[in-house]
């Protein structure tokens, strides 16, 4: 199954899989603080799966696009934009489109979720970083979350937290594993389904690749970017290789002039 297979079928469960309240609760303040810190009022959310970020940052006054390679994830964020009253645009665009797709320039670019990973090769991260960064006023923001694969990777951390959802007499269970290869991981959605006292379950899987903090600085150097800060958490606590949950990164455009 393909990356965009995977979240095309996810995307009728997605908002079943994420507590929206909790998250945004959580990441909100931290995103908030930051664009508001580099004055950006125009943001554009890459991967934004069913747009809730988006539609949050839209509610509190910022103008955003949204993008997803995912038709399902895009039409789904549409149908919450309709619901919560939202002028977010969402568009259909992978990696490396988004110049061509959505134009620009943006104040800010947010790419969150772990979703870089689904590039299955230096060069394709190396390439959709240049298109993020070519989308940007000079000096604009980029904000990536990925895992921490610093330390998943070597510990071969197979097994993430279950989450669960109850919706009238139905219940949902996410169980999420991944299997590891010489260079790339497998991740597996499985996804438990009870409706009239009987359970039923589907698994999806899509191929990932590992990204580690020295290899997108790096890569973010060569887009002409440069990484400010780098977090563990959402509560910006600072990066720490071995034990950090998160890797997430904060990183600016450079001016051309200042870079020659």
């Amino acid at each position: 199954m393909s990356n965009t297979d995977l979240w095309d079928t996810l995307s009728a469960n997605y908002d079943r899989f994420v507590n929206w309240e909790q998250r945004l609760a959580r990441e909100m303040p931290f995103l908030e603080r930051l664009l508001s810190e580099h004055g950006a009022r125009r943001v554009l959310d890459v991967a934004c799966g069913t747009g809730h970020h988006a539609i949050a940052l839209a509610e509190q006054g910022y103008e955003v696009v949204g993008t997803d390679i995912s038709a399902g994830m895009v039409r789904r964020a549409r149908q919450n934009a309709e619901a919560a009253a939202s002028a977010v645009n969402f568009v259909q665009a992978s990696f490396g489109e988004l110049r061509e797709a959505v134009g620009g320039p943006y104040d800010a670019l947010l790419c969150l979720g772990n979703s870089l990973p689904s590039l299955l090769s230096q060069e394709a991260l190396g390439a959709a970083l240049v298109d993020m960064a070519q989308v940007l006023v000079p000096g604009g923001l980029i904000v990536i979350q990925d895992l921490n694969y610093d330390r998943i990777w070597p510990r071969r951390e197979r097994f993430m937290p279950l989450v669960t959802h109850r919706q009238g007499e139905e219940e949902w269970l996410f169980l999420r594993v991944l299997d590891f290869h010489e260079q790339t991981l497998t991740f597996n959605m499985i996804i438990f389904r009870k409706q009239s006292q009987e359970w039923e379950y589907d698994v999806k899987s899509t191929e990932l690749r590992p990204i580690f903090k020295d290899e997108l600085e790096k890569r973010l150097v060569h887009a002409g970017c440069a990484a400010k800060q780098f977090y563990g958490d959402y509560a910006a606590h600072p990066y720490e290789r071995d034990t950090s949950g998160d890797l997430i990164v904060v990183a600016q455009r450079e001016d051309a002039r200042q870079a020659a």
